[in-house]
């Protein structure tokens, strides 16, 4: 089985956080554009909601639990974070990418939060083939809460750790993790430990930031390093080339 590569899209970089379900269209057929050049052997797509999803997320109070007055929320949710799947998708397909939008609400199931099932033995066949599944971060059903949002970084170490990928890259808008206006080079969790980061500056219900060094932290303690670089590094991080971001790693800094 060929090692697929798994690369995070930032909500950050294809909408407008501080809107409502503002996607950007050029900045999504720029990227689209950058991965029909550069095809890796076995890509799976996830990008996060953005302004289309968090927004309806925070205002229907998805991730408190469900309860007969927000039950109409998870509609909602899933609806506009669909939308833009659909949107990248497209984008991806009129470059010339054999791309399919995967919904995880349609086949996830979490507990308190975090993901309990989610079937991806599909995934791994539809990259044998050249397809790239195109998943993204989504409300799905809780077994202790009624209904949670399952964060695309979540989805990202999930779908590593079950693909047994050892590439994984996170693009954002930032250029890697700050401190001080700087890019850290290497966090493991001595590092994180000192860092004081904080979430995103706009509507943002998984963490921002913050969420991604855990989630990835988490990963690196199984083995798999990853990499927080800006988006216009993605070229370079599927060509395995030095990309000016961050790599979290189980291992300490040299």
């Amino acid at each position: 089985m060929t090692e697929a590569v798994i690369l995070k899209l930032g909500g950050s970089v294809i909408t407008d956080k501080s809107g409502e379900c503002a996607i950007d269209h050029a900045r999504l057929h720029e990227i689209a554009g950058q991965l029909a050049t550069r095809r890796a052997p076995a890509l799976v797509l996830i990008h996060g909601a953005g302004s289309c999803g968090h927004p309806e997320a925070r205002r229907y109070h998805i991730n408190d639990g469900l309860t007969d007055e927000n039950v109409p929320g998870i509609y909602h949710t899933h609806a506009a974070v669909s939308r833009l799947n659909a949107a990248v998708v497209d984008a991806l397909r009129d470059a010339g990418v054999e791309a399919i939008g995967i919904h995880p609400f349609d086949m996830a199931l979490a507990q308190d939060g975090r993901l309990a099932s989610f079937e991806t033995r599909h995934i791994a066949e539809m990259t044998e083939h050249g397809i790239v599944p195109v998943l993204h971060g989504d409300v799905v059903m809780d077994r202790l809460k009624g209904s949670c949002i399952v964060s695309g970084d979540q989805l990202a170490t999930w779908l590593a750790t079950a693909l047994a990928s050892r590439r994984v890259g996170l693009a954002t808008d930032v250029a890697g993790v700050l401190q001080n206006g700087s890019v850290i080079p290497r966090i493991d969790r001595s590092v994180a430990e000192t860092l004081d980061v904080g979430g995103s500056a706009n509507t943002d219900v998984t963490g921002g930031m913050r969420g991604k060094i855990a989630e990835l932290l988490a990963l690196a303690d199984a083995g798999i390093e990853s990499h927080i670089f800006h988006v216009s590094m993605i070229g370079r991080f599927l060509d395995g080339a030095e990309h000016g971001g961050t790599t979290i790693t189980g291992r300490g800094i040299p």
